[in-house]
């Protein structure tokens, strides 16, 4: 049986933009935070670096698990995140506080109603570069000049 092919291929978010998620978010130690589409982990390993977070990693592919694994051990944060191989539309959020995206429009609408039923009240979401539809953002920020003109969202579950 082949591997599951990814919906999206792995784009790094900028560093600028990354460094701007994480500000958005007002991460603190006390976050869990989840990052769907995680790639070779750098967003999460900043997070723990920066925020001293707690933080799983989803992705389906498992060359930049093992990456995103070899980076967290390398920085020393390998005990506050884990990294899971499998379909972010089925990840369970339910002890997420905060959740990391970037990916494309279409696939931020398919994962909207899972992040508007599991997440808990308080809860932050936050997506490089795609809104959510009619779903309005309690923030956006634009970044200029930046890497790419960067524009990030911020939601906050009710």
């Amino acid at each position: 049986m082949a591997a599951p092919r990814p919906d999206i291929g792995f784009v790094p978010t900028p560093a600028d933009a990354a460094t701007a998620m994480l500000k958005l978010a007002d991460l603190s130690a006390a976050d869990v935070v989840y990052d769907l589409g995680c790639g070779d982990g750098r967003l999460l390993v900043q997070a723990a670096l920066d925020y001293g977070v707690q933080g799983v990693g989803v992705d389906i592919d498992p060359v930049l698990l093992e990456q995103a694994r070899a980076l967290a051990r390398q920085v020393g944060v390998e005990h506050r995140l884990r990294f899971i191989q499998g379909n972010l539309f089925e990840a369970d959020l339910h002890d997420a506080t905060v959740v990391l995206i970037y990916l494309l429009p279409h696939l931020n609408l398919r994962l909207r109603s899972r992040l508007q039923t599991q997440l808990r009240s308080g809860s932050r979401v936050v997506s490089h570069m795609f809104d959510m539809g009619d779903w309005l953002p309690h923030l956006t920020l634009r970044l200029e000049p930046s890497e790419e003109d960067s524009v990030l969202y911020l939601w906050q579950i009710p």
